[in-house]
């Protein structure tokens, strides 16, 4: 029976990268059991090979190298006990984040399929539930490069913007509401959900009414919608009660298309 094995035969038994045998090597985690003088070629007998799957199996689990070079040096059950019941507590951890991206995902999706249906130039009545909200106080001109703000806002919040889904939106105030100012905006907003950082100073938008169109382009063809909306207002006797809420719902973060944008106005109301 065969008792030496070279890095490359080891390596395709095993399935591990030669540069990580060789690294292995280095780091003293996993030395040949004798390298030749002549050629400088590395041998590994088998019985190596249970501590190589030993090093593979505690890799698997996504521990550090250091901890493992510690198992080793220092064997015994506890040590190998604590180490694994680190391990699950972080891959509980890890499992917690993936389900709460999965949910942001999903209901990215939903918001996606409900924007590409959506019945275009129409007002129409929404109840809305309460929504938790990071504002910017800043003010926005049309035309203005948003994604500035929008970078400050998450920084700010600590909101992680690699896995944030959630919606991105600008307000116009009630002030400049009334004398129909359209192309000034008051602040940008995240609208927050289950994972996000929730800073103290993030604000609760209530459950309640508004009147709302959607319509088919960005911030910079809004100026129409609100006059329509602010006309229905008046006509039907609404009361406007808050700033306008203005997301962009497919904009080119999903499509080069521009004749597929979707922008949504949102004026809360009360009956008077």
């Amino acid at each position: 029976m065969k008792e030496y094995f070279t890095i490359g035969e080891v390596s395709r038994l095993f399935k591990v990268k030669i540069a990580t045998l060789r690294y292995y090597d280095e780091i003293g985690l996993l030395r040949p059991e004798f390298i030749d003088e002549k050629n400088n070629y590395r041998y590994y007998s088998t019985q190596q090979f249970e501590r190589l799957n030993s090093i593979k199996y505690l890799r698997a689990l996504d521990l550090p190298i250091s901890e493992i070079k510690d198992f080793f040096n220092y064997r015994e059950i506890n040590t190998l006990v604590e180490m694994l019941k680190k391990q699950k507590d972080e891959v509980a951890k890890k499992k917690r984040e993936l389900e709460i991206i999965e949910t942001k995902i999903l209901r990215r999706l939903v918001q996606i399929e409900d924007a590409v249906s959506t019945t275009l130039d129409k007002i129409s009545e929404v109840k809305l539930p309460e929504m938790r909200v990071a504002y910017l106080r800043h003010e926005y001109v049309i035309g203005d490069d948003i994604e500035l703000p929008i970078t400050e806002l998450r920084n700010s919040y600590g909101i992680n913007g690699e896995i944030f889904l959630g919606k991105i939106g600008v307000s116009i105030s009630v002030s400049n509401l009334s004398v129909n100012n359209f192309d000034k905006y008051s602040s940008v907003f995240m609208v927050l959900e289950e994972g996000d950082q929730i800073a103290p100073s993030s604000v609760i938008i209530p459950e309640r009414d508004y009147l709302r169109i959607r319509f088919k382009g960005t911030h910079m063809d809004a100026a129409a919608y609100y006059t329509r909306l602010l006309t229905y207002m008046k006509e039907y006797n609404y009361e406007l009660i808050d700033d306008s809420i203005e997301i962009t719902l497919i904009d080119y973060g999903i499509t080069n298309d521009k004749d597929k944008y979707v922008t949504e106005i949102l004026l809360p109301y009360t009956r008077t």
